[in-house]
């Protein structure tokens, strides 16, 4: 096989033509709408944990419309576990975009789709051209990994340098026709056979002219991110219960780690839980410590020592807090991150401390 653009473009589709993931739910019913929450769900998570979640979306918004005009709280209540909340709530303001600024209907060129609130230059190539038909190219993951190893391409992809020269590739691969099949099509070869860990190169329509195959490279390409060691923190996360077995929560601030969920109050780990909370919640009756555990975020480690207390009288001023009192097993439709999830779920199994 020659690396002619048009040689590629035509056996990665004949390639679709026969084991395209052509039963995906975001694959039925092609439009704008659709195809951009596919999208935004799908960084940095897996196809199959994101089929649930993209079909209990729908299910609830089923227009951009009826995204818009829906309570963050809902919106985060189903992103609830598919981490990097950020994305839920760029979601939010882009369908308000869409709504007040392009008149509910969805921008058809890449220029005016990266004008959404948390669609980058990959994502708009995606809509464009799986929903459009435009020719627009895409670099996901997936591609960049197809694209470096075909053709050879070192370094880290995160770097500038190896950005530019697969974007490069990338735009010269994209055909004018067909150009949402090639779209989809360069996503699944590289989610189903050019596979970051043990790829399936004697099924690939592409052996015949991949560079890292025939020089041994496959593992090595594309390059990794240069490894850092994480830094680690501790909190509190205080669980602070009521005599009827309600517990208190908190909304978080907009933005930073789960921005905008509800959650437990925090306490660095070195002040006192029970003193804190007499000072700020009420009648303390008993403090328990819970078993600590690590929850890893992208950046850093964060090990979580949960507090359970139980309190009596509940100050006065609380009642004019934006906080919540929720049952563990019925928290209601909130955002919440997913260490709270976990955390109701044992407190729903445990009795009222004595």
């Amino acid at each position: 096989m020659t690396n002619q653009p048009a040689v590629f473009a035509n056996t990665v589709l004949a390639w679709f033509d026969q084991h395209g993931r052509k039963h995906l739910p975001w694959a039925q019913g092609i439009n704008a709408y659709r195809v951009w929450v596919s999208e935004i769900m799908l960084q940095q998570t897996q196809v199959a944990t994101v089929i649930p979640y993209f079909e209990r979306f729908m299910a609830r918004f089923p227009t951009v419309q009826a995204l818009a005009e829906a309570p963050i709280d809902d919106v985060l209540h189903l992103w609830t576990g598919l981490g990097y909340y950020a994305r839920a709530r760029n979601l939010h303001k882009a369908a308000k975009q869409v709504v007040n600024e392009f008149n509910g209907e969805f921008p058809r060129t890449v220029q005016s789709l990266e004008q959404l609130c948390g669609v980058g230059r990959s994502t708009a190539g995606a809509i464009a051209s799986i929903a459009f038909g435009e020719q627009a190219a895409i670099l996901d993951g997936n591609v960049k990994r197809v694209l470096a190893r075909y053709h050879g391409v070192e370094g880290w992809p995160g770097q500038t340098a190896v950005a530019n020269a697969l974007w490069a590739l990338a735009e010269a691969a994209t055909p004018a026709t067909r150009n949402g099949d090639y779209t989809q099509a360069m996503m699944d070869l590289g989610a189903t056979l050019c596979t970051r860990a043990k790829p399936s190169c004697e099924s690939c329509p592409l052996l015949g002219g991949c560079v890292a195959h025939a020089t041994g490279r496959v593992a090595q390409l594309p390059g990794k991110k240069p490894r850092k060691t994480l830094p680690e923190k501790s909190v509190q996360l205080l669980m602070l219960r009521d005599a009827n077995g309600r517990l208190l929560l908190e909304q978080r601030p907009p933005t930073g780690i789960w921005g905008g969920l509800w959650s437990f109050p925090e306490l660095a780990p070195d002040q006192s839980a029970g003193a804190h909370a007499k000072r700020h919640y009420g009648e303390v009756a008993q403090v328990a410590k819970l078993e600590p555990w690590r929850h890893t975020f992208s950046h850093y480690h964060l090990h979580i020592h949960p507090v359970l207390i139980e309190l009596g009288a509940i100050a006065p001023a609380i009642a004019d807090q934006p906080v919540r009192w929720i049952k563990p097993h019925a928290p209601g439709n909130l955002g919440l991150a997913a260490p709270v999830s976990r955390l109701l779920a044992e407190l729903a199994e445990l009795e009222p401390l004595c």
